[in-house]
């Protein structure tokens, strides 16, 4: 045990001390914030103000389009062929014809643009239309859009586990975020740092390292020495991000959360202005809460403790199994070339689980969802999506035993062939001299 002690502290401490950890470390929750920071504020700033002709014959749609920040409207008196052929000079974005029989043939409006037209513009365009098409219906039906405006209701239903502990209010979309999330790091993580162990066989015994390390240690010691090291690095990495993490989330939601409400989209403000003019009361749309406190908000009501307990156990649950097939990997072949033959059956089922992954949120009850987190080489990512959303309890600690019971079974099969392949040079093996690895004799 003192011996693979010692191999974890070497191990540990050569890739914590590099330049390249202590950066990614400490910038990488940064650039990550600071990426998405970015992108949301372009996003936001780079919405400017379209200019909008309407050519209206029905006459309907007189003074019913009014400017806002995002568009500017403006009438033409002229023919639409008149309209078109001057439309190029005319410095507008959008020219929205309206026919004069659009009341029973809608199919007539027409949008033309030099570059075309945005997925919000057009679609709050055709809203606005509809509305007012419904209103002219409906007045001569003697309904007005107030009555009908009065008589919508708005559900939105709240998500309460019953459990032992009582009733507890959830939320599904918080749940299934973090879910993903968790099982996004894992995944991730087995790749990376699984890599990392191969890639560490690969070049020890490519340069010979290794043929004095196996003289004082045994193949076995010297594996899960490795092993256990790189998966300290990636925990530390880990627990620092989330801290950072933590800090940076804080200070983005008081600097930045009340910017998703300050830009409503172009279809909201040309529905407001309609409600306006049809003197319809206003309604409180969900878009208008900020989206970042409710998050923030409904994440406290799950069971954080379980939860983070539970992905630092199935990170490293995770990580252990896969790493050792990737040792094994690293020990029978001599160079990073070659592993690509038996790099397809290891990185199938973590890739598979990631996939189903999105089905599972769908129906995280289904038989698909149960046995994909219950087997080993797939429970680290199903398990992890399926446990905000409530998972049974019997069914958690199955799934955790399994999984160490994996680890083990991994271990010893990997270990097999690591003893053998790790002094083997100049040939390739199949996977038929693979398996006699396996049971050759100490």
């Amino acid at each position: 045990m003192h011996i693979i002690f010692l191999i974890i502290k070497r191990e540990y401490l050569v890739r914590v001390r590099k330049k390249s950890f202590l950066v990614m470390t400490i910038l990488g929750p940064l650039l990550i914030a600071a990426f998405y920071g970015l992108a949301g504020w372009a996003a936001m700033s780079s919405i400017d103000q379209k200019k909008v002709q309407v050519v209206d014959e029905s006459g309907q749609f007189t003074g019913k389009f009014k400017n806002s920040a995002s568009l500017l409207f403006s009438f033409v008196n002229t023919p639409i062929a008149t309209a078109k052929k001057a439309f190029p000079k005319s410095g507008s974005d959008v020219l929205v014809y309206i026919p004069k029989n659009v009341l029973n043939d809608t199919k007539g409006v027409q949008l033309f643009a030099e570059k075309g037209v945005s997925f919000d513009i057009k679609s709050g365009i055709e809203r606005t239309i509809e509305k007012e098409i419904e209103n002219v219906k409906l007045t001569q039906s003697g309904i007005t859009r107030k009555v009908i405006e009065e008589a919508k209701v708005d559900v939105d239903a709240q998500t309460i586990s019953l459990s032992d502990e009582g009733e507890k209010q959830s939320s599904t979309g918080a749940a299934s975020v973090i879910g993903l999330l968790c099982a996004v790091l894992i995944y991730i993580t087995v790749m990376v740092y699984g890599m990392q162990v191969m890639r560490g066989v690969v070049e020890e015994k490519t340069n010979r390292i290794i043929e004095v390390i196996i003289s004082s240690v045994k193949p076995f010691q010297l594996m899960m020495g490795k092993i256990l090291g790189v998966g300290l690095v990636g925990l530390t990495q880990f627990m620092l991000w989330i801290v950072l993490s933590i800090g940076i989330t804080s200070a983005g939601t008081a600097l930045l959360g009340s910017k998703f409400t300050e830009r409503p989209t172009v279809q909201s403000q040309i529905q407001a202005q309609v409600n306006q003019q049809n003197d319809t009361p206003p309604t409180v749309s969900k878009a208008a809460v900020n989206p970042v406190s409710t998050f923030i908000s409904s994440v406290k009501n799950l069971n954080l403790p379980l939860i983070i307990g539970a992905f630092l156990f199935y990170f490293l649950g995770g990580y252990l199994l896969y790493s050792a097939l990737y040792g094994a990997i690293g020990a029978a072949v001599d160079n990073e070339t070659d592993t690509q033959q038996f790099m397809l059956p290891v990185t199938m089922p973590i890739i598979f689980s990631f996939i189903i992954a999105q089905f599972v949120l769908r129906d995280p009850d289904s038989s698909l969802a149960f046995w994909a987190s219950i087997i080993p080489f797939t429970s680290p990512i199903i398990m992890m999506v399926r446990l905000p959303l409530g998972v049974p309890g019997w069914q958690l600690a199955l799934s955790m035993g399994l999984l160490v019971l994996g680890f083990i079974g991994t271990t010893w099969l990997a270990a097999r062939i690591y003893r053998v392949g790790i002094l083997m040079y100049g040939k390739k093996p199949t996977y038929r001299e693979l398996s006699k690895w396996i049971f050759y004799k100490a």
